[in-house]
């Protein structure tokens, strides 16, 4: 009987040992994580935006005169030395001009031609007369009224440039359209 006795206060000593104790005062519990499956919450469908229909823009709009955006917002046809012939280059422009006389009426155009300071004064002033008919011309062909406009020459009296060099006489060699208020 003797060997039971200590075997039986050592598993009573080691069960009070693993016996569970309140946890001090000084430690606080580890946080749980919530897991547990939630409400899914449907956001309202994004309902796509349609882009804004494309707004009509009249591009003979007496107000793209100015925008200068538009190729009516340019008004000279430049021309060869010694010519009076429009360029290919320049058709484009003239035609988009002659639309604008035709659907507005009542625009009026003044086409001034201009040449540079080489030649005698009555020379040059002949020049200009017959670079701003040729540009008047090329308008009435494409459509635009006569009675709209009216082609005066200035010669060599309004240069854009007054150095002595080729690309400074190239600039004044040309046909200027003006329209009602501008001239």
């Amino acid at each position: 009987m003797r060997p039971i006795l200590p075997i039986a206060a050592s598993l009573a000593l080691l069960l009070a040992a693993c016996g569970s104790q309140p946890p001090a005062s000084e430690q606080t519990p580890a946080g749980v994580e919530d897991r547990s499956p939630k409400a899914v919450v449907a956001e309202p469908a994004s309902v796509p935006v349609p882009p804004p229909a494309p707004v009509a823009v009249d591009p003979y709009d007496p107000a793209n005169l100015k925008d200068p955006k538009s190729i009516l917002s340019k008004r000279s046809v430049f021309f060869d030395y010694d010519q009076y012939v429009i360029r290919d280059e320049f058709k484009p422009l003239v035609e988009s001009h002659a639309q604008f006389l035709i659907r507005n009426p009542k625009m009026k155009m003044l086409i001034q031609g201009n040449a540079d300071e080489r030649g005698s004064r009555e020379y040059n002033l002949a020049l200009g007369q017959k670079r701003a008919e040729a540009v008047k011309k090329a308008l009435a062909l494409l459509g635009a009224s006569e009675g709209q406009m009216e082609s005066v020459s200035l010669g060599e009296e309004k240069p854009r440039c007054t150095e002595q060099a080729e690309a400074c006489w190239a600039q004044n060699r040309r046909g200027d359209m003006l329209y009602t208020g501008e001239y």
